[in-house]
Protein backbone atom coordinates (compact mmCIF):
# COMPACT_ATOMS: atom_id res chain seq x y z
CA UNK A 1 0.00 0.00 0.00
CA UNK A 2 1.41 3.37 -1.40
CA UNK A 3 2.35 5.72 1.67
CA UNK A 4 1.45 9.28 1.98
CA UNK A 5 2.23 12.12 -0.86
CA UNK A 6 4.95 14.76 0.04
CA UNK A 7 1.22 16.92 0.10
CA UNK A 8 -0.05 15.37 2.35
CA UNK A 9 2.35 15.02 4.70
CA UNK A 10 2.24 18.83 4.96
CA UNK A 11 -0.68 18.99 5.42
CA UNK A 12 -0.35 16.74 8.65
CA UNK A 13 2.31 18.52 9.75
CA UNK A 14 0.24 22.15 9.41
CA UNK A 15 -2.66 20.61 11.41
CA UNK A 16 -0.19 19.67 14.08
CA UNK A 17 1.95 22.71 14.58
CA UNK A 18 -0.98 24.33 16.62
CA UNK A 19 -2.73 28.11 15.79
CA UNK A 20 -1.67 30.28 13.29
CA UNK A 21 0.88 32.96 14.42
CA UNK A 22 -1.67 35.72 14.58
CA UNK A 23 -4.09 33.68 16.94
CA UNK A 24 -1.19 33.04 19.34
CA UNK A 25 0.08 36.42 19.69
CA UNK A 26 -3.65 37.58 20.30
CA UNK A 27 -3.51 35.35 23.28
CA UNK A 28 -0.38 36.15 24.50
CA UNK A 29 -1.74 40.10 24.29
CA UNK A 30 -4.78 39.07 26.37
CA UNK A 31 -2.93 36.95 28.83
CA UNK A 32 -0.53 40.34 29.45
CA UNK A 33 -3.06 42.89 29.85
CA UNK A 34 -4.88 40.58 32.28
CA UNK A 35 -2.05 40.14 34.46
CA UNK A 36 -1.45 44.33 34.29
CA UNK A 37 -4.65 44.74 35.25
CA UNK A 38 -4.47 42.55 38.40
CA UNK A 39 -1.15 44.41 39.23
CA UNK A 40 -2.70 48.04 38.42
CA UNK A 41 -5.55 47.18 40.81
CA UNK A 42 -3.24 45.78 43.48
CA UNK A 43 -0.72 48.79 43.70
CA UNK A 44 -4.35 51.30 43.75
CA UNK A 45 -5.59 49.19 46.50
CA UNK A 46 -1.70 49.18 48.22
CA UNK A 47 -1.87 53.24 47.46
CA UNK A 48 -4.78 53.93 49.38
CA UNK A 49 -4.34 51.48 52.44
CA UNK A 50 -0.62 53.66 52.40
CA UNK A 51 -2.88 56.91 52.13
CA UNK A 52 -5.55 55.98 54.55
CA UNK A 53 -4.94 53.08 56.60
CA UNK A 54 -1.63 52.83 57.54
CA UNK A 55 0.55 54.68 59.92
CA UNK A 56 3.40 55.88 58.17
CA UNK A 57 2.10 59.01 55.98
CA UNK A 58 -0.15 60.59 59.50
CA UNK A 59 0.35 64.43 60.66
CA UNK A 60 2.81 64.60 63.30
CA UNK A 61 3.49 67.88 63.68
CA UNK A 62 2.41 71.51 62.21
CA UNK A 63 4.98 74.23 61.85
CA UNK A 64 3.81 78.04 61.51
CA UNK A 65 6.09 80.72 59.78
CA UNK A 66 5.59 84.53 58.96
CA UNK A 67 4.11 85.81 62.60
CA UNK A 68 5.22 88.90 63.53
CA UNK A 69 2.75 89.68 66.28
CA UNK A 70 0.31 86.43 66.50
CA UNK A 71 2.48 83.51 68.13
CA UNK A 72 2.99 80.27 66.65
CA UNK A 73 0.81 78.92 69.09
CA UNK A 74 -2.07 81.00 68.39
CA UNK A 75 -2.12 80.62 65.22
CA UNK A 76 -1.85 76.50 66.06
CA UNK A 77 -4.79 76.49 68.66
CA UNK A 78 -6.78 78.27 65.93
CA UNK A 79 -5.94 76.32 62.45
CA UNK A 80 -6.79 73.19 64.72
CA UNK A 81 -4.91 70.74 62.82
CA UNK A 82 -5.96 67.24 63.74
CA UNK A 83 -2.96 65.57 64.60
CA UNK A 84 -2.80 61.67 63.61
CA UNK A 85 -5.42 62.05 61.33
CA UNK A 86 -3.89 61.09 57.35
CA UNK A 87 -2.35 63.81 55.79
CA UNK A 88 -4.28 63.30 52.54
CA UNK A 89 -7.36 64.22 54.73
CA UNK A 90 -6.77 67.43 55.83
CA UNK A 91 -8.71 69.94 54.52
CA UNK A 92 -6.26 72.79 53.43
CA UNK A 93 -8.89 75.15 52.17
CA UNK A 94 -11.05 74.47 55.20
CA UNK A 95 -7.92 75.31 57.62
CA UNK A 96 -7.37 78.79 55.73
CA UNK A 97 -10.90 79.58 56.02
CA UNK A 98 -10.86 79.11 59.83
CA UNK A 99 -7.58 81.00 60.31
CA UNK A 100 -9.01 83.92 57.82
CA UNK A 101 -12.27 83.93 60.60
CA UNK A 102 -10.85 83.32 64.09
CA UNK A 103 -7.71 85.29 63.99
CA UNK A 104 -8.67 88.41 61.58
CA UNK A 105 -4.95 89.70 61.86
CA UNK A 106 -4.07 87.02 59.45
CA UNK A 107 -4.36 88.38 55.64
CA UNK A 108 -3.29 85.78 53.28
CA UNK A 109 -2.77 82.27 54.88
CA UNK A 110 -0.77 78.72 52.81
CA UNK A 111 -1.34 75.51 54.20
CA UNK A 112 0.82 73.11 52.79
CA UNK A 113 1.88 68.77 53.31
CA UNK A 114 5.20 68.52 53.96
CA UNK A 115 5.40 64.59 53.36
CA UNK A 116 5.42 62.03 54.93
CA UNK A 117 4.27 64.05 58.42
CA UNK A 118 4.37 67.83 58.75
CA UNK A 119 1.69 70.52 58.00
CA UNK A 120 2.65 74.05 57.14
CA UNK A 121 1.11 77.39 57.88
CA UNK A 122 2.65 80.23 56.29
CA UNK A 123 1.44 83.54 57.52
CA UNK A 124 0.99 87.15 56.13
CA UNK A 125 -0.46 89.47 59.06
CA UNK A 126 -2.01 92.69 58.17
CA UNK A 127 0.19 95.75 58.97
CA UNK A 128 -1.19 98.60 60.39
CA UNK A 129 -1.27 102.17 58.34
CA UNK A 130 -3.58 104.11 60.56
CA UNK A 131 -4.72 103.89 64.06
CA UNK A 132 -8.53 104.69 65.76
CA UNK A 133 -8.93 105.44 69.15
CA UNK A 134 -11.51 103.23 70.97
CA UNK A 135 -11.54 104.22 74.54
CA UNK A 136 -8.32 103.54 76.38
CA UNK A 137 -7.27 101.38 73.32
CA UNK A 138 -6.52 101.44 69.33
CA UNK A 139 -8.26 99.91 66.76
CA UNK A 140 -5.79 98.76 63.71
CA UNK A 141 -6.33 99.79 60.09
CA UNK A 142 -4.89 97.93 57.12
CA UNK A 143 -3.97 99.36 54.01
CA UNK A 144 -7.81 97.84 52.61
CA UNK A 145 -9.24 100.13 55.16
CA UNK A 146 -10.40 96.81 57.56
CA UNK A 147 -10.46 97.22 60.75
CA UNK A 148 -8.81 93.82 62.10
CA UNK A 149 -7.46 94.28 65.86
CA UNK A 150 -7.67 96.55 69.07
CA UNK A 151 -4.86 96.36 71.00
CA UNK A 152 -4.08 98.38 73.99
CA UNK A 153 -0.88 100.12 73.06
CA UNK A 154 -0.58 102.38 69.94
CA UNK A 155 2.01 100.72 67.69
CA UNK A 156 5.79 103.18 67.30
CA UNK A 157 4.96 105.06 63.78
CA UNK A 158 1.65 105.05 62.78
CA UNK A 159 -0.59 107.66 62.37
CA UNK A 160 -3.80 108.08 64.03
CA UNK A 161 -6.88 108.65 62.15
CA UNK A 162 -9.40 111.49 63.38
CA UNK A 163 -12.62 111.71 62.14
CA UNK A 164 -14.04 115.18 62.04
CA UNK A 165 -17.06 115.09 60.10
CA UNK A 166 -19.67 116.55 61.09
CA UNK A 167 -23.71 114.89 60.43
CA UNK A 168 -25.22 118.15 60.64
CA UNK A 169 -22.43 121.11 60.15
CA UNK A 170 -20.07 122.10 56.62
CA UNK A 171 -19.32 118.26 56.72
CA UNK A 172 -22.79 116.79 56.54
CA UNK A 173 -22.86 116.60 52.47
CA UNK A 174 -20.05 114.65 52.63
CA UNK A 175 -20.99 112.02 55.17
CA UNK A 176 -24.53 111.81 53.20
CA UNK A 177 -22.89 110.88 50.32
CA UNK A 178 -19.57 108.83 51.15
CA UNK A 179 -20.19 107.43 54.84
CA UNK A 180 -17.86 106.72 57.34
CA UNK A 181 -16.00 103.68 55.52
CA UNK A 182 -15.44 105.48 52.23
CA UNK A 183 -13.89 108.09 54.08
CA UNK A 184 -11.34 105.90 56.34
CA UNK A 185 -10.50 104.32 53.07
CA UNK A 186 -9.63 107.22 51.25
CA UNK A 187 -7.72 108.40 55.14
CA UNK A 188 -5.79 105.15 54.23
CA UNK A 189 -5.37 106.20 50.54
CA UNK A 190 -3.69 109.13 51.63
CA UNK A 191 -1.45 107.79 54.03
CA UNK A 192 -0.38 104.93 51.36
CA UNK A 193 0.87 107.31 49.09
CA UNK A 194 2.56 109.93 51.32
CA UNK A 195 6.32 109.89 51.12
CA UNK A 196 8.71 107.86 53.22
CA UNK A 197 10.07 110.74 55.32
CA UNK A 198 6.72 112.29 56.04
CA UNK A 199 5.07 109.17 56.75
CA UNK A 200 7.50 108.34 59.67
CA UNK A 201 6.76 112.10 61.10
CA UNK A 202 3.10 111.79 60.20
CA UNK A 203 1.18 112.14 63.91
CA UNK A 204 -2.46 112.16 62.49
CA UNK A 205 -4.24 111.53 59.22
CA UNK A 206 -7.49 114.23 59.67
CA UNK A 207 -10.83 113.72 57.87
CA UNK A 208 -13.40 116.64 57.82
CA UNK A 209 -14.68 115.82 54.53
CA UNK A 210 -13.46 113.43 51.13
CA UNK A 211 -12.47 116.95 50.08
CA UNK A 212 -10.58 117.91 53.12
CA UNK A 213 -8.13 115.29 54.75
CA UNK A 214 -4.72 116.92 56.15
CA UNK A 215 -1.83 115.60 57.91
CA UNK A 216 -0.82 116.80 61.50
CA UNK A 217 3.03 116.17 61.80
CA UNK A 218 4.83 115.36 64.47
CA UNK A 219 6.88 118.30 64.89
CA UNK A 220 3.59 120.66 64.62
CA UNK A 221 3.69 121.21 61.14
CA UNK A 222 0.83 120.62 58.82
CA UNK A 223 -0.01 119.82 55.34
CA UNK A 224 -3.42 120.60 53.08
CA UNK A 225 -3.81 117.06 51.18
CA UNK A 226 -7.31 117.70 50.10
CA UNK A 227 -8.77 114.42 48.60
CA UNK A 228 -7.12 110.87 47.85
CA UNK A 229 -6.92 111.43 44.34
CA UNK A 230 -3.07 112.30 42.42
CA UNK A 231 -1.95 111.04 45.61
CA UNK A 232 1.44 110.46 43.91
CA UNK A 233 1.59 113.93 41.98
CA UNK A 234 0.55 115.40 45.71
CA UNK A 235 3.86 113.48 47.40
CA UNK A 236 6.10 114.58 44.63
CA UNK A 237 4.84 118.29 45.15
CA UNK A 238 5.13 117.81 48.80
CA UNK A 239 8.81 116.46 48.79
CA UNK A 240 9.74 119.32 46.46
CA UNK A 241 8.27 122.25 48.69
CA UNK A 242 9.49 121.23 51.96
CA UNK A 243 12.94 121.30 50.58
CA UNK A 244 12.59 124.74 48.95
CA UNK A 245 10.78 126.07 52.06
CA UNK A 246 12.20 124.36 55.15
CA UNK A 247 11.49 126.84 57.33
CA UNK A 248 7.54 126.89 56.35
CA UNK A 249 5.05 125.62 58.98
CA UNK A 250 2.13 124.60 56.53
CA UNK A 251 1.98 123.22 53.01
CA UNK A 252 -1.11 122.70 50.79
CA UNK A 253 -0.63 120.31 47.88
CA UNK A 254 -4.66 119.80 47.88
CA UNK A 255 -3.87 120.84 44.03
CA UNK A 256 -0.46 119.77 42.86
CA UNK A 257 -0.04 121.52 39.65
CA UNK A 258 -0.34 124.86 42.26
CA UNK A 259 1.75 124.08 45.67
CA UNK A 260 2.37 126.60 48.50
CA UNK A 261 3.33 126.99 51.84
CA UNK A 262 3.65 129.26 54.41
CA UNK A 263 5.46 130.30 57.91
CA UNK A 264 1.78 130.48 59.76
Amino acid sequence: MAGPTTAERGDRQQESSGPPPARGLRRRRLRALAVLAVLVILLGAGGTWALYGSHWLRVGHVSVSGTRVLTPAEVREAAAVPLGAPMISVGTDTIEARLRRKLPRIDAVDVVRAWPHGIGLKVVERTPVLLVRKGGDFVEVDDDGVRFATVPDAPRGVPMLELSVSRTGPGAASFRRFGTDRLVVEAVRVAGDLPAAVARGTRAVQVRSYDAISLALADGRTVAWGSGENGRAKARALTALMKAAPGARHFDVSVPTAPASSAS
